[in-house]
C-alpha cells in the first residue's frame, strides 16, 4: 500500500530497502524516524500530509523532490487525520469552557470565517480533510452491511417517536447491520443510541436518562453533557465481537446541528454534499426514513435517483418511509415516489409503512433473501 498511517508501517518501509518515492505519509510524527529519513535521498514523489517534522527534515525532503503539505496552525481540527472522530474528541473542553470552545464549534467558526474572507488555503485544507475522513470511513466500515436511518433533528428525547427510533436502531444492529445516520440530534441520535446499546434494557434505561434534557436547544452543553455520561456507561465494556454497530456522518455545514455521541466512530465533514453522497452510497443494506422536513426530503430524492436508473436485473436495496400520514399528507412525497417507481424495478424497492417494527422487518427480510 502507498498510504502509511502509522509509525510501525513507516519503520517497516524504511527497513525494507524499497524506494520511498511514491509513498503517502499521513499525519505522522516523523521526528521519531528523523535520522533514517535524513539519510535517504530516494524521495522523489514522496508525499507528506501534515504530521510533525523539524525544519531540517522539511528542507531535506523538499530538496530531494518530496511534496510536503503544510497545515494551518489555527485549524481546530487536523486536516490530514487518518481516523474517524470520537465523541470526547469533538467535545473536548466542554465541561470547563462551554460548547463554543470545543473543537466541534471552533471548526464550524473556522470554516465560516474562511468562506467570509474567501481563504483559498483553508478551502483546500477542508477538501483534504473531507477526503481523509472518507478514506478513514471506508477502512472503519470495511465490508460490513450498512443500513442508513434518516430523520429530522427536531425530534425530542422525551417523545415516543424518539424511543421508537432507538428501538429500531437496536433491532437493526442486533441483526448484524451497521446503523449509519446523519450523526445529528433527534431521530439520528435515537437510532445511533439504540444501535450502540447491546440489550433492550440498556435502550430503555438510556432513553429514560436522556429524557430530562429533551433537546439541544436552548443548551448544547447540557444536551451533550447528559449524552456523554450515558455514552461512557454504554462503552465501559468493549463489544463482545469488537464490531462496529453505530456510525454518525454529520456535517459542519449546519452549524446549528451538533453531532450526537452514540457512535463507534464519527465521520464529520465540511462539505454537506460529500457527506450526503457518502452516507447514501454506503447504505448497502437499505435506507429507512423517519419523520423529517426539508433536509430529509432532499435525502429521499437523492437516494431515489440511483434506484430509478438502476438496471432491471440489478437487485436494489429497500427504501422504507415510516409514517403513512406524514409522507402522504403532511410532507406528500410518497405520491411522487410511487409515480416514479411505476413500471420500473424501483417500484419493488420502495415501501411505505406505519411503524419502525415494519420498517426493520422489510430491511431484514431483504437481507435474509440475498
Amino acid at each position: 500500500m502507498n498510504e502509511i498511517e502509522n509509525l510501525r508501517d513507516l519503520g517497516e518501509a524504511l527497513g525494507s530497502g524499497a524506494p520511498l518515492s511514491g509513498l503517502r505519509l499521513q499525519d505522522l510524527d516523523l521526528t521519531r524516524h528523523e535520522e533514517r529519513l535524513l539519510a535517504r535521498t530516494d524521495l522523489e514523489g514522496l508525499v507528506v500530509l501534515g504530521g510533525r517534522l523539524s525544519p531540517e527534515l522539511d528542507e531535506h525532503l523538499r530538496l530531494h523532490g518530496a511534496l510536503v503539505f503544510p497545515t494551518d496552525p489555527h485549524a481546530p481540527v487536523n486536516p490530514y487525520r487518518a481516523s474517524l472522530y470520537q465523541p470526547h474528541e469533538l467535545y473536548a473542553g466542554l465541561a470547563p469552557y462551554g460548547y463554543d470552545q470545543t473543537p466541534d464549534a471552533r471548526a464550524y467558526a473556522w470554516s465560516r470565517e474562511a468562506d467570509l474572507h474567501h481563504d483559498v488555503f483553508v478551502t483546500l485544507l477542508r477538501a483534504i480533510h473531507d477526503d481523509s475522513v472518507s478514506d478513514a470511513l471506508t477502512e472503519f466500515v470495511g465490508n460490513a452491511p450498512v443500513v442508513g436511518v434518516m430523520g429530522g433533528h427536531a425530534l425530542t428525547r422525551d417523545s415516543e417517536a424518539y424511543a421508537g427510533a432507538a428501538r429500531l436502531g437496536h433491532r437493526l444492529a442486533s441483526a448484524g447491520l451497521v446503523v449509519a445516520t446523519g450523526g445529528g440530534p433527534g431521530a439520528m441520535e435515537a437510532a445511533n443510541l439504540g444501535a450502540l446499546c447491546r440489550t433492550e434494557d440498556q435502550v430503555t434505561d438510556a432513553v429514560k436518562r436522556l429524557a430530562g434534557i429533551p433537546s439541544f436547544r436552548p443548551s448544547i452543553a447540557d444536551w451533550a453533557t447528559s449524552a456523554l455520561a450515558v455514552h461512557d456507561d454504554l462503552v465501559s465494556e468493549p463489544l463482545r465481537d469488537n464490531g462496529v454497530r453505530s456510525i454518525g456522518i454529520p456535517t459542519w455545514f449546519y452549524g446549528h446541528e451538533p453531532p450526537n455521541v452514540f457512535c463507534n466512530g464519527i465521520a464529520k465533514y465540511f462539505s454537506n454534499a460529500i457527506r450526503e453522497d457518502g452516507l447514501l452510497a454506503r447504505s448497502t443494506a437499505g435506507l429507512i426514513v423517519l419523520h423529517g422536513a426539508a433536509g430529509t426530503v432532499q435525502e429521499i430524492f437523492q437516494s431515489i435517483t440511483p434506484l430509478y436508473y438502476a438496471e432491471a436485473e440489478h437487485p436494489l436495496p429497500p427504501l422504507v418511509l415510516v409514517g403513512t400520514d406524514h409522507w402522504s399528507r403532511e410532507v406528500p412525497v410518497w405520491h411522487a415516489i410511487e409515480a416514479l417507481g411505476r413500471d420500473r424495478g424501483m417500484g419493488q424497492a420502495v415501501h411505505l409503512v406505519d411503524t419502525v417494527e415494519e420498517a426493520a422487518e422489510v430491511v431484514l427480510a431483504r437481507g435474509r433473501t440475498t
